[in-house]
């Protein structure tokens, strides 16, 4: 269970991308935050940020559209 959820749906690029950021801001190492999303390039955006950063994906999920991805904050 992520310590933080942060609904994105609805949003369109790159609103989803930018709120996981300063979600992740806010947070404390090692806390772990729950996107979700609806926007397709939020399945490209995020991962490709998060390959950038010091932050973990720790699982992505996809299921009927809706875009579930579980991140925890890095250093």
């Amino acid at each position: 269970m992520a310590d933080n959820v942060l609904d994105a749906s609805g949003l369109i690029c790159p609103m989803p991308l930018l709120k996981t950021k300063l979600k992740l801001n806010a947070m404390q190492p090692g806390e772990e935050l729950e996107v979700i999303a609806t926007d397709a390039g939020s399945a490209r955006d995020i991962p490709a940020f998060l390959k950038l950063s010091s932050h973990i994906l720790v699982s992505t999920l996809e299921t009927d559209g809706c875009y579930h991805f579980v991140i925890r904050r890095g250093n």
